[in-house]
Parts: structure tokens; sequence; C-alpha cells
């Protein structure tokens, strides 16, 4: 056939303009042609011209980017254009098949139109990028053309009366309008900027967010085509491939998204709300807020979801047009062909387009398409809604923190536990609900439509199986509510697990020297198998979660086709069948996930009461003389500040924190006040409750001088402190602070309103997790040489020397933790160097020893401050330091006893004056007892010391530490570092497995593949039942005569019933077998988790000593905390849904294979493709992930550090700062956040497209092919489940990754060494009494700490007869203490050996050795339990035998006075006892162990000196005939032992009796002895 434009029919004239030149259609046609191919002509060069400027420039960057007026109108415009244009080059197509020749003009100006509208929407984009209007005249000339030329043709077939009915003159009138309508919003453009025909065009600067180049988030500023599909996020996904995503690389937020902003829109839609109320005890609504801030999108994400869900029906309804119409198709009759022909074309009818199979299998592709994008639309909106309410929230309750009322703090109204949840959980709650609600109204919509779809197409029945979903749903709301409870129970017992498991860890030295360590390991374990059973119990729930949500479609399917089969009179078409199958997979999604939102919602109604309970609770600052009568005494004339609200007011969007009208000036100065700084007249203070606790206050404290407060404990002394700061509720009485100085001018040049700030030093020590030096400046500007004399006299500087980082470590990190007396002594030194006129400092030496408190008192506070003029209030408990004080105020019972200086108290109350100077005296001697002692401070250095003493062999056991140095490392080496990250730990998944046993994954695998291959077989039959045909007999063709029919009846329905039972067995099976799996995979789960659990534990606690010197505790209890839990309970759900939905996915493309073999050709590219897009998501998804992990934590720590530290920021005055960093911190989190769901939309829309493409390709492969309807059908509808599933396989294996993570770092504990605990005798041949008499003979003896280590011990020989006390002494790391971990083999002894009473030591089992032997260690270690736990957790002994024990340790009077004696509590740590008391405890539990040998390690360093010498006492009498070996600190505690070592370097300088020691003048011990007089 001759190719024409006008066709060349036989006997038409299409040439021929006898009627008029618009009469002829063709040339029509052709004017229509004319706007496309202008278009063309002018656009391209421009374009070309374009692009060859911008490459010289690359990419023209996103600062000059600006949308203009009706920028997404004209992308919708633009869209609806192109379809309408495929529409037409359909019609046109379909026509031409049935004209006798090639008429060119019936397609080949709607395709030249597609071509100009895409090119125009093209080059639209890039005049906008360029922000370049006037370019913009060749469109706009384009659409007029174009309209003009439309409209014409619309006008000769209105002439021609074509109408409605028919589908040409649909698709003209419909492009008509939208020419139009794109003319307008051209018009518009030129109206708004005024670009042309304008004398001053409008300069428009881009939004301030895209000038700023740090903000990477783009989707608030890409176009529409590029906001729908997220190309914009291309090269971050694509680059994270090369170089790991970090926190530069996601930069900022988009102002908008900001947490400030969203807390300022809900903060005013809070604070409206408050003011309409009259009634002031009614709290505003926090929902009705959250409407009025966040409504609108959630509105408008609704809106997308309910364009998803209709467009999600037109797949199964498209599918039953393309099985109806599969073969009816080749019987159009031609018989009205002559009537429709009008210009001498053919028309078509509106109805016929929609029975073209390959018009419907487009249709279903584009709604697909659409149906993907509109859904991820949604999803981001509520996301991105959900992000911005998080951060609202977060600093709404950041604020409210803030300005809390210390008591409420104190009495326990509000703890540091409730202000935590509130963060971490309850704001997640809410964001959560967001994410989900558009569900809440979207879903039952959907469930209606879906029913009254399948009604439509079946019937009565389809009720039927409708009616079992509806039936089954409460049954998973109930599942999901069982859920959540035995959830709760898990994390209660798991929390008891850890507990248990830090105590074992921090004892660990102890429960191995004692042999304990398998009892405590049990304790564990008991406590596991509780969590066990519960997490058996969630597993059990779990499963039948899923399996409810696998078998629900079965049973439905199964109930309605069975009952139509009995009922209706039809039979079930293939068409039919298909469809309702594609609908009944539609309706269990909304189903299913009903439960989980209705869940949700719950939890936010819950979430909500309590935030709104804390944003009520009492504020600082309530009582009416702060804010309302501002009221001044004359008498002092002098313009006091006091402490106000701290409310923020938010004037015009900035934000002030403090506001204060300004007090009345007084010219007169007295001059008798000028020196008070701050003065309390009649105050009575409380902290809440209605009992005053400071009672009739009249205190002034003098400026620039030292003040101190003294009295016993609890007699208000830190109260009066907080009661001046405001922190204290005043019942009546004013406090006065004086004015600033003039100098004192703030930053911003305006004196603050209020009281300036004070340096204040609480009593109990409060850090920031900072590094030290931030700790210390907390932010004040950095001078050195201030720095370093606070450093100095706080003496800090051998503690920061002893740190791995100098004052660059981070406290609280790493397992850094530092003893009380460091904390407190930073927290002083951060008092003094900021430069504040007042210092308050609550009894800083409480936690120092004696050399310390004389330096800090004379360096610190007498030099340092006094220089400086500052004034200082010090609280103390010692009162050798009063005669320092200018000004005393003693306090007694929460009212003040006297005031004044020294002097005044000598002379006025003498009592007093005695009473302290008795105290003062036993002061003293306690100092002579402390000297004596080593310094508590060189103990705590020496804790330190053991803590890092090892950085380098830490890095060789620390596996994370070596991934993030191989990371460095391979940076610029790109492809080893792409290996490295992308490769699935498939090492870790068998690993995995292989815990789980053998016979469960067997189980998990068979079950699995049973049951997909039975689901698949149930749709076959389906298939096959639907399509039989008896007698090959059409029921098409009812026209068949009655005889016939009625004879055929019976046997026909007969038939079609047969295929009923088999159809039951099938729909039996399948659900039986979705129990199995769903069964057999959270078992699996559970297996794998006991047995890594138990395996860890038991690694853990056998590992050598040196373990866990090396290794931080942080580390391993977070393999016991974070990654158990992984393993436990968010493992198993991935795992299930990863093979779930991978086996789905392959059998429907195994299924679309079968019956059209076709598709496997269009699989290739779509598989590569589908590989590298979860190839590079996954890599960038780990990274995010990361990001959003590491960048919550600092959130959730500022928030409970300032929860902790709030008197220390309020007297600071440092509120602005600290709000400043919770906003700073919020936003870093919300970005990571964001660009996780983005990926995650990001990856979703390219999966759904793939999907849609495969559902493309099947059916026209489906369509060419001739396989029977109802495979077809089968195809087909297993082609739209995959569109579903594909990425659930990319996000479960993404999730996989991630999580098996947890598998490997538990692993890599597992390869530890253990001891070994066999030796080479065997138990047997031990004597029972063994060691008898507790002679000690040592050869030779070498000893290292590890392999890689120089040894400690060289070649040592001593003998020490039965019942010899043996003292060895020696300077800090000389090996005395080697020596006595030798006894217990608990280092490498690698030459010599140790002999007792006849046996080498290094042959016995460790186990025998260490529990025949006793120690008492230098740190006091007690177990939460009781104490009948702590000295005899073996329960071998009798209650008497433990009485005699307490009794020689002086502690029985004391454990008698105890609730329950001997089951008395112990609480974590033993903290209900002092540490005297510990060390007499350890020293009884040594007693109980009735053993000839005694080895004491420094017990007495911690003790003071009464109870040491009820020690040394008890060794002498008690331990009579018993060796006893004491490793000494302090000399003189070995003077009367019978033998002395003296050890220097790890040999033995001096050995014998200390008599003739002492004698040789220049012995070593001599010298001890003389320097510890």
């Amino acid at each position: 056939m001759a190719l024409s434009f006008c066709g060349s029919d036989r006997g038409s004239n299409a040439y021929s303009v006898d009627k008029g030149v618009l009469d002829n259609g063709c040339f029509v046609d052709a004017l229509n042609l004319v706007p496309h191919v202008f278009l063309l002509f002018i656009t391209f060069p421009i374009l070309f011209i374009g692009w060859g400027s911008q490459s010289s420039k690359v990419q023209i960057h996103h600062n000059t980017w600006l949308h203009f007026p009706g920028h997404n109108l004209r992308w919708i415009l633009t869209f609806t254009l192109l379809f309408v244009h495929v529409c037409e080059i359909a019609e046109g197509i379909v026509s031409n098949t049935q004209m006798e020749s090639n008429h060119l003009h019936l397609f080949l100006p709607a395709l030249m139109g597609f071509i100009a509208a895409t090119t125009s929407v093209v080059y639209y984009h890039n005049i906008e990028t360029a922000n370049f209007p006037k370019l913009l005249l060749a469109l706009f000339i384009y659409w007029i053309l174009a309209f003009i030329t439309k409209m014409i043709k619309l006008w000769k077939f209105a002439e021609a009366s074509l109408g409605v009915q028919y589908l040409r003159f649909c698709i003209t009138a419909l492009l008509v309008v939208l020419y139009g309508l794109l003319m307008a919003v051209e018009i518009n453009v030129i109206r708004v900027r005024k670009y042309v025909f304008f004398a001053n065009p409008q300069r428009v600067k881009p939004p301030e967010d895209l000038q700023d180049l740090g903000v990477r988030f783009l989707q608030p500023f890409v176009n529409l085509l590029s906001k729908a599909t997220y190309w914009w996020m291309n090269p971050l996904i694509i680059g994270a491939h090369k170089r790991p995503i970090e926190l530069k690389k996601i930069g900022k937020l988009p102002i908008a998204m900001r947490a400030l902003t969203n807390y300022i829109r809900l903060k005013d839609s809070y604070e409206e709300q408050r003011q309409k109320t009259e009634d002031p005890e009614k709290s505003p609504s926090i929902w009705k807020s959250m409407y009025r801030a966040f409504g609108g999108p959630i509105l408008l994400s609704s809106t997308f979801r309910y364009m998803a869900d209709l467009l999600g029906f037109a797949g199964p309804l498209c599918i039953s047009g393309i099985v109806e119409h599969l073969h009816n198709s080749t019987e159009i009759d031609r018989t009205n062909k002559t009537a429709n022909m009008t210009f001498g074309v053919f028309f078509m009818s509106s109805t016929e387009l929609l029975q073209n199979t390959s018009v419907l299998a487009v249709l279903l592709f584009l709604a697909l398409v659409l149906q993907r994008t509109f859904l991820q639309a949604s999803y981001y909106v509520t996301i991105e809604t959900g992000i911005n309410l998080r951060g609202a929230l977060l600093a709404m309750i950041y604020n409210k923190i803030l300005r809390l009322s210390t008591s409420n703090m104190s009495m326990g109204e509000m703890t540091l536990g409730q202000i935590n949840n509130l963060v971490a959980i309850e704001t997640n709650q809410l964001m959560w609900f967001l994410f989900l609600c558009p569900n809440l109204w979207a879903m039952p919509v959907q469930i209606i439509m879906g029913v009254i779809l399948l009604y439509y197409l079946l019937g009565d029945s389809a009720l039927i199986g409708a009616g079992v979903i509806l039936l089954l749903a409460p049954v998973q709301y109930l599942i999901a509510t069982k859920l959540a409870d035995t959830q709760k129970s898990t994390l209660d017992y798991s929390t008891d697990r850890l507990k248990k498991t830090t105590e074992i860890l921090k004892g660990i030295k102890l429960l191995k020297l004692y042999a304990w360590e398998n009892i405590f390991c049990d304790r564990v374990e008991e406590t596991r198998g509780k969590e066990l059973t519960s997490l058996k119990t969630f597993a059990l729930y779990t499963s039948m979660s899923i399996f409810m949500n696998a078998a629900i479609p079965i049973a439905a399917v199964l109930a309605t086709f069975v009952t139509h089969a009995y009922i209706e009179e039809v039979r079930l078409s293939p068409a039919k069948a298909f469809a309702s199958l594609a609908l009944f997979h539609i309706l269990v999604t909304p189903l299913f996930l009903l439960s989980t939102v209705v869940r949700f919602a719950v939890k936010a109604l819950v979430s909500v009461q309590k935030l709104s309970e804390f944003l009520q609770s009492d504020e600082i600052g309530d009582d009416s003389w702060r804010n309302g009568e501002m009221y001044m005494s004359l008498e002092i004339g002098k313009k006091f500040k006091y402490h106000g609200d701290t409310k923020a007011i938010n004037r015009k969007g900035r934000y002030r924190m403090d506001n204060y009208e300004q007090p009345m000036r007084r010219q007169l100065r007295p001059t008798e006040t000028e020196d008070v700084a701050v003065q309390v007249n009649d105050g009575f203070f409380t902290w809440g409750s209605n009992l005053s606790t400071l009672t009739d206050i009249n205190i002034r404290i003098p400026t620039g001088q030292l003040t101190m407060i003294v009295g016993q404990v609890g007699c208000g002394k830190s109260s009066l402190l907080l009661a001046m700061l405001g922190e204290m509720q005043t019942i009546s009485g004013k406090v006065y602070w004086s004015k600033l100085p003039d100098y004192e001018i703030l930053f911003d040049g305006s004196i603050s309103k209020n009281r300036y700030s004070v340096a204040y030093a609480a009593q109990k020590s409060w850090l920031l997790n900072a590094t030290v030096e931030e700790n210390i400046t907390f932010g004040s500007p950095f001078n050195k040489q201030r720095y370093k004399a606070v450093i100095d006299a706080c003496s800090l500087q051998p503690d920061i020397d002893l740190l791995p980082f100098g004052d660059q470590t981070e406290i609280g990190e790493r397992g850094i933790n530092l003893s009380g007396g460091q904390r407190q002594r930073i927290c002083v030194a951060r008092a003094l160097y900021q430069n504040t006129n007042i210092v308050f400092l609550d009894d800083p030496f409480s936690a120092l020893d004696i050399h310390l408190s004389d330096h800090l008192m004379q360096e610190g506070i007498l030099k340092f401050l006094q220089d400086d003029k500052r004034t200082l209030v010090l609280v103390t408990h010692k009162l050798q330091y009063l005669i320092h004080a200018d000004w005393i105020i003693a306090m007694k019972d929460g009212s003040v006893l006297r005031e004044g200086t020294l002097k005044d108290i000598q002379t006025h109350d003498v009592e007093l004056y005695e009473h302290w100077k008795t105290l003062m005296n036993r002061q003293d001697q306690e100092l002579e007892k402390e000297t004596e002692m080593e310094s508590q401070t060189t103990l705590e250095r020496k804790t330190l010391r053991r803590a890092f003493y090892s950085r380098e062999a830490k890095n060789q056991i620390d596996d994370e530490d070596e991934e993030e140095e191989v990371e460095e490392d391979d940076d610029d080496n790109m492809s080893t570092t792409t290996s490295r990250r992308s490769k699935i730990q498939w090492k870790m998944c068998c690993r995995y497995l292989s815990s789980g046993g053998f016979l469960m994954v067997f189980l998990m695998v068979s079950s699995k593949l049973a049951k997909h291959s039975v689901m698949v077989a149930i749709d076959y039959w389906l298939a096959a039942w639907t399509s039989s045909n008896p007698h090959n007999q059409s029921l098409a063709d009812p026209f068949l005569n009655a005889t016939n029919y009625t004879q055929n009846d019976d046997t026909q329905i007969a038939q079609h019933r047969s295929y009923v039972p088999v159809f039951i067995i099938l729909c039996g099976a399948g659900i039986a077998l979705c129990l199995i799996t769903s069964l057999t995979v959270e078992f699996l789960g559970v297996a794998a988790a006991t047995n890594l659990h138990h395996n860890l534990l038991n690694k853990i606690i056998h590992a050598p000593i040196r373990f866990f010197d090396v290794t931080p505790l942080g580390q391993i209890l977070n393999r016991f905390s974070a990654d158990t839990n992984i393993i436990d309970q968010h493992i198993p759900p991935t795992l299930e849904s990863l093979t779930r939905s991978t086996l789905l996915c392959l059998s429907a493309i195994g299924v679309i294979a079968f019956v059209t073999p076709a598709f496997l050709i269009a699989l290739v590219p779509l598989a590569v493709a589908f590989y590298f897009i979860q190839k590079y998501f996954r890599v960038a998804s780990k990274d995010l992930q990361d990001l959003d992990d590491s960048t919550q934590l600092p959130l959730l720590c500022h928030f409970s550090e300032t929860a902790e530290g709030l008197t220390t920021i309020r007297a600071f005055r440092h509120e602005a700062r600290f709000k400043q960093r919770m906003l700073e911190l919020t936003d870093t989190n919300n970005t990571a956040y964001l660009f996780l769901s983005a990926a995650n939309r990001w990856l979703e829309v390219r999966t759904d497209y793939l999907g849609a493409v495969i559902v493309l390709t099947a059916a026209v492969a489906a369509i060419w092919s001739t396989s029977q309807s109802g495979l077809v059908g089968l195809g087909l509808t297993y082609a739209l489940t995959v569109t579903n599933y594909l990425n659930w396989v990319v996000r479960n294996l993404a999730d996989l990754e991630v999580q098996m993570a947890a598998v490997k770092k538990v692993n890599s504990f597992l390869s530890t060494e253990s001891e070994n605990y066999e030796g080479s005798m065997d138990v047997s041949q031990v004597p029972e009494d063994w060691p008898q008499h507790g002679e000690i003979k040592i050869h030779d003896l070498c000893v290292r700490y590890d392999t890689m280590l120089k040894p400690v011990l060289k070649h040592v020989n001593t003998h020490i007869n039965p019942g010899q006390k043996v003292g060895i002494c020696g300077r800090t790391g000389s090996g005395k203490s080697s020596l006595s971990l030798a006894f217990f083999n608990m280092v490498d002894v690698f030459e010599g050996k140790i002999v007792i009473d006849g046996i080498d030591i290094c042959k016995l089992p460790l186990q025998t050795l260490r529990s025949r032997l006793s120690i008492i260690l230098q740190d006091p270690v007690l177990f939460s339990g009781s104490i009948r736990l702590n000295l005899d957790p073996e329960r071998t002994c009798t209650d008497d035998r433990l009485w005699e024990a307490l009794e020689i340790a002086q502690l029985k009077n004391m454990v008698k006075a105890l609730p329950g004696g001997l089951d008395a509590v112990v609480t974590e740590g033993g903290e209900n006892f002092s540490v005297g008391q510990r060390q007499l405890f350890c020293l009884a539990r040594a007693f109980v162990r009735k053993s000839s040998i005694l080895i004491m390690d420094e017990a007495t360093a911690s003790i003071d000196m009464a109870t040491e010498n009820i020690l040394q006492k008890v060794v002498m009498t008690a331990f009579a005939d018993r060796t006893v070996v004491t490793i000494a600190h302090r000399v003189h505690t070995i003077l009367t032992a019978d033998l002395v070592i003296v050890m220097k370097r790890g040999s033995i300088m001096e050995y014998g009796k200390p008599e003739i020691l002492m004698e040789q003048e220049d012995s070593l011990f001599a010298s001890f002895v003389k320097a510890d007089m």
C-alpha cells in the first residue's frame, strides 16, 4: 500500500477543494501541523545554542533556579496534553486500519503534536533554570496558533453534526480546552513578571534557600517531574557508591523545614487557643494546634492518596477488559463501515477504543505509573509533615524543660525518665501517626469501593468473600494489640538481663578469682530464659499476624468462587475470575494495615495526653512578685535585678529570650548598701509543698568578698543558694540583686535586663557530653592564660595527661568515665573560668581529698577569685577554712543561725565558736589520718590509668576501629572501598542461619517453596477451571435451540463443578502451608537468638582477664544490648519479608514466562536495570541509615543533659545557647531522616515504574500470543503483584544488610580465646583438703600479661613457710599485683613455676585452683542481691558459719539490724553500704572460704584508720594459722609481718625479716618506712 498524506482510496478525490478549502478534512489536518513545526523550528536552535553555551559552565548552579507563576499547573496541563495526544495517535492508527489505503493525516499531526508538547516542556524547564523569561514568547505564540487551528477543526466537526458519540470529536474538544488553559497560564506569567509589553520588567530573585549553597535538599525547588520521580537524588545516591555519604554532603535543611520555623507555627496556634479560652484551667488542645499548623499538607496528602487508590482499581478492570476482548477483537463487524465515513475518513465511536486490547494495555500501564506516582507523593508529603511536626514538638518540649520548676524535678513529679520518654518515644509516636493517618480515612473508602466492584463482577457470592475478610479483621487487631503487650514484657526482661550482665562485667576480676563465673552466668541465663519465653510468645503472635495476612485472601477467594459455582446460574468467565482475584489482592493490604493504623492512633492519643500534661506542668517563676507587682523598696534605692520569668517572646519572628520591664530608676544611692551583691529580706521559700523549707531568711552577700555558708547536713545550705538563684518557690519575701556595673555590657550592646549570670557549681557534679575543654570554657571565649591558671588551681593537669587525647577527650564516650572527684574538679574549674561577678560553689570539697582541697582553697579560691575581686559564696563542711572567710552565714534547720565575720561570732556566740573548735580538732585528726593514707586522688588516677593503660592492644581487638581505619586509607583507592561496602554479608547470613539449626533451616526453605508452588497451583487451577468449555460450546452463543440446551445443562454444570473439590483441597493446603512457613521462620529466629546469646555470654565470661583490660566495657555491653536486640527482634521479620517478596516476584515472573515465553526477552534489560537500582540504593540507604542513627544519639543526650543540669544552665543564663544547640541537633537529625525517606521514595518510584513496564510487556506479549484467555488473565494478575513486591525486595535487602552487621559484631567476639580451664591434672588426683599447710615455693618465675608484651615479673624465687605472714611492698608498677595474680594463674606464666603444698599450680584445672585460695581485692566489689549471695553464692555454708565470718569482720551487729538479716538487700554495686563496710564484707567473704592461703591486695587502701585497725587485728587472730600474703601500699601495715619482700621492676630486691631490714641504713625498705612516717 502506498503511503500518502491524504490517502489514495479508489474513487475519492482527496485533494479537491471544490466545497471550499476548509471543508477538505485532509487540509484541516495539514493546517494542524503548522504550529507544531513552527515550535520545533524556533526552539531547537535556541536549545542547542543554550546547551552549547552551558557546556562551558557544565551545570547552571541551583542558585539561579526559580519557578515562574503557574509552574505546577503548567506541568500538569502538559502531561494531560501528552496523554490526549497519545489517545489521538491511537485513535488515528485504529481508524487507519479501517481504510483501504494509509491515511497519514489521521495520525501524523497527532504525533507531531506529541513531539512539540514534549519539546515545549523541555524548553520551558531550561528557560526557568536560567531565569530568562523573554524566550517564553515563542511558547506563547505556539499556544495561540495551536488553539486557533484546533478551533477550526472542531468547528468543522460541529458543522458536519458529528457529536460526542464519536471519539475524535471528544479528543479535539479536549485539546482546544488544554491549549486555551496553557495560553491563559502564559498570559499570567506575562502579567506577573512583566517581561514583555511592559516598561519595567520585574526583577525576581530565587528563594532564599537556593542562594545558600549549604542547602542540598532540593525537593521543594525542583520542577514537577523531578519532584515526582526524585530525579534530583540521582547524584547523591549514585555518588554514595564511590564514597560514603557524610553529614557535609546532605547539608542544611531548607528554611521552611527547620525546627525553629515549625516551632513558631505550632507555638502560635497553641498560644492562640490559650488566649481564646476564657477558662484558664482548660489546657489548649494539642490536636487542634497540630491541625492548624500542619493540616494543609495532610489534606493534600490525603487527596493524593484518594487519587492513587481510585487509580489502583484500574488494574483489575483493564485486566478483565483485555481477557474479555482478547478473542473477540478480530470480530469487529465491518457492517457499519460506510456509515461512519465523513470527510472521506472513518470515524470511530467512543466505546470502540476501549475494546481494543492494545489500547487497554497502554491504559493499564499509564494508570499504574500514575497510581504509583500519586502514592509516593502522598507518602512523601506525610513524611515531610511528620518530620516538621517532630521538630516543632521537640522544640516545644525543650523550651518547656528550660522553664520547668526545679521542685518538679526534685519532688519527682517529672522524672528524667519521663522527659527522655517524651523525647524519644512520644514525639516519634506522633510522627508515625502522621505518617499513617491518611490511611485512616483512605482505607475505608478503598475497602468500600473494592467490595462494590466485586459485587458488580460476581454478584452475591462476592459479599461472602468480603464477609470472610471483614470477619477476620478484628482477629488481626487483637493479635496486633497482643504483640504490643508482649513486646513490653520482653523489654522488661531484657533490661533486667542487661543489669545483671553489666554487674558481671564490672566485677569480672573478682568472679574469676573466686571461680564464681559459672554461678553468675547461670543467673543471667535464667533471666534470659524468661526473656526467651516472652520472645517465643512474641514470635508466635508475629507468625499468626503474618499467617492471617497470607491466608485471608486465599480463604476469601475460596469462599467466593465455590459459592459462585453453586449459587449463580452463569458460568464464571476468566475475565471476571481474574479481575476479582486482583481485587482481593488489593483489598488485603488496607485490611492488614488498618489494624496497625488503629493501634498507632490509640498510641498517639496516649502520647498527646502525656505531652499535654507535660506542657501544663509548673514553670519556674509563677510567683506574682516576679512578673506582676514590680515593687521596689526605696531604702535600698538601687536598681535591683531579680530573676524573671524566662518566657520565649516571639516578636516578628525574631527570637527574644528575656523581656522584662525595667524597674524605675532612683537618683539617690546610699553608700552603706554599695557593697551588697545579693540581699534576701524576710524570705520564706519552699520546694513546692506548702511547708517552707527555708524560713525567715535575712541575709546579705557582700560584694567582692568571700562568704561561707556552714551548717550540718540537711540544714538548707544548698537550698539557700538555689533560693537566691530563684529556683525555689517563694512564699513571701524578696531577693534583690545589685545593679550591673557599667562596664558589664552584654555582647549586643544592651545591658542585660535581668540579674546577670552566676557561675554556679552544683553539689552533684554535672558534665556535658563534650570535651574536657568545652566543659570548662562552657561557651565562653577561650583564653589560654586564664584556662591554664584555672586548670592549675583545680590541679586537673595530671588527670588530663592521663586521658588519651588530653583535654580534647570526649567525656562519657567510649567508656571514659571520670571518678567523682575528677568530675567535681571540672565543675569547679568551669565556675572559676567564667567571667562572672558572682560565683556560687556548693560544697566543692565533698569528693576531694585533703591535699586537693587545700590546693583548691589556696590557689583557686583565695588567689584566683580574690585577685579578680569576684563575689564568692561557698558552701562547705570543712570548718578549718573559716579563717579565710570575710563573712560567715551559719544555718540550722532551714533558718539562719548567725551571720557575721568570724570575729563577731567569736565574741557574740562563744558556744557556737567552741562547738566549731572541737569539730575542727576532729577534722584535723582526720587530716592526719588522711595524709597517712595514699590519697584518694592518686587512687582515682590509677583507675583512670588502668582503664587506658593499653591503647595499643585495644586497636587489635576493636573490630569497629579497624573498619574505620580501612575506610580512611582506601578513600582514594576507589575500587577497594566499593567492594568492601557493597557486599552483603552472605557469610554472616550463613552464620546466622546455622545458629538457628540445620533442621529449622531445612524446614523453612522447603515449606516456603511448597507454599509458593501451591499458591501458583491454586491460581493455575482457577485459570483452567474458568477457561474450560464443554463441547467447545461458546457461552457467548446462547441462541442454541432449547432442546439442545436442556440436555447439556446438567452435564455442563456437573463438569463445571467437578473442578471445585480440587480447588478446595489446594486452598486448604495453601492455608496450612502459610501457617507452617510463618511459624518456622519466627522460631528459626528464636533458635538463632538463643544460640548466639548463649555462646556470646559463655565466650565472654570465660575470656582471659586481659580481654577485659583492653576491650572497653561499653563495647561489650553494646553486644549484649543493641546487637542482641536486633538479633532477637528485627532479623526474623526482615528475613521473612525478604524471602516472601523474593519468592513472590520469582513465581510471578515464572508464571508470566510460562504463559508468554516472549516475555523473557524483555526481562533481560529489566533485570539489568533492577540490579543497578538495588545496588546503588543499598549502599546509599546504609549510609543514610547510619547518619540517622548517629545524629539521633546526640539529640537525646542533649535533652537528658539539659534536664539534669537545669539549675546550672539557668544560673549561668545560658538558655539561649542551649536552645540554639538543640535546634541545630534536631535539624541535623531531621535532614538525615528526610534524606533517608526521600531515598526510599526514589527507590520505590523506580521499582514501581519497572513493575509497570513488566505489566506492559506481559500484556503486549499476551495480546500477540495465542494462549488461552484464562492463562493470559493469570499472567497479568501475577504481573500486577510484582509491582507491589519489587521495592520490598530491595528495602528488605538493605535492612538485612544493616542488621547482619549485628551478627558480625557478635561473631567477632565469638572468636576470642578462652582461658584454659582444663589443666593437665585430673580433679580426682587433687587431695580434697589441698592446700593443707599453705607452703608456697616460687621457682624462677617469669610472668607476662600477653604474648605480645614484655614480662612483668622476671625470675622471681622465694619460699614461704606454712602460717607465715608475708608483706610485699614496692613502688607502683613494681609487679606486686602481678605476683598476686600469678597465684591464681590469671596471667601468662611462661617460665618457672609456683608450687603450693607440693602441686604445681599451672597443672591444676582453674576451677579447682581458684576455689581453694582466697583473695581480698583493693576495690571492694558487691553484687546486687542478698548479703548471703555476696558471701556464699554457691550456697555451701551454714548460717552459723556466715554469722561467724560477719562477726570476725565486725559486721554482725550491723547486719542483724538490717531487715531480713542475711537476706537483706544489697543494691547495685553495694551502694547502700559505705566503702569501709564494703571492704569488710569482702574480708568476711574471704573468711567464709576456709582456705589456708589468703592474699590481700592493698586491701586497706580505701579504708579509714579505725577500720584498718580492725582488719589488722582480725588478720592476726582469725588467720593465725593460715599463710597470709599482704601486698602493701603503706609500709607501716606490714611492720609486724614475719617476712618482707621488697620488689622493684619485676624482681625481688630485698628479702627478710622487717626488723633486720630496718637496721640496714641503705636498704630500700628502710627508705620506704622513713617516707611513710
